[in-house]
């Protein structure tokens, strides 16, 4: 196990090796495109400007993680193991990626790009999306209850198919909740 580390400027992006284990280390401006990060476990650690993408996180744990303006596209998040899963994406890309049935309580999502990623079947309750653009991102059957959109822009999420009880919306954003119905709103 590798604890309270620091790694800056490091290329993983050819790593291969699996079962690794970091525990309150921070990565700097890293580069893991591609890399296979299957069976590791991230406890505590952040993320600073690093490059994910692509990343296959096959029962792969993160507990209490942190990912700052990084570049996290295509990444298939359910693959990784729910143990404890707590996610915290301030200023993030995480488009074309899925969440696909997660129970997503425990993470947050501040500032970030999640365009066409799929949040299906997954368990969004009491989130707040400050400030996220979620251009066609895909909502169905997931847990919206007491979700905060006021802020979010570009969803598209039909009530009729998705738990909405106690979520929040503003007034801007009401055309994105009535689209299947080819309403025309206007101010």
């Amino acid at each position: 196990m590798t604890e309270d580390k620091d790694f800056k400027n490091i290329d993983f992006s050819t790593l291969k090796q699996e079962g690794k284990e970091f525990e309150n280390c921070s990565f700097t401006n890293c580069n893991f495109p591609k890399a296979h990060l299957s069976n590791f476990l991230f406890s505590e650690c952040s993320f600073e400007q690093c490059d994910l993408s692509l990343t296959q996180v096959a029962n792969t744990s993160f507990q209490d993680c942190s990912f700052n303006q990084c570049k996290l596209i295509g990444i298939a998040w359910e693959q990784c193991n729910t143990f404890l899963l707590s996610l915290s994406f301030n200023y993030c890309q995480l488009n074309l990626g899925s969440f696909f049935q997660l129970n997503l309580k425990n993470s947050s999502f501040t500032d970030c790009e999640l365009h066409e990623v799929d949040f299906s079947q997954s368990n969004m309750a009491g989130l707040s999306l400050d400030n996220c653009n979620l251009k066609s991102a895909l909502f169905e059957g997931t847990n919206l209850q007491k979700t905060n959109f006021k802020t979010a822009s570009n969803y598209r999420i039909d009530p009729e198919s998705n738990q909405l009880k106690g979520a929040k919306f503003s007034s801007n954003g009401l055309a994105g909740l009535l689209e299947k119905h080819q309403l025309v709103i206007e101010d």
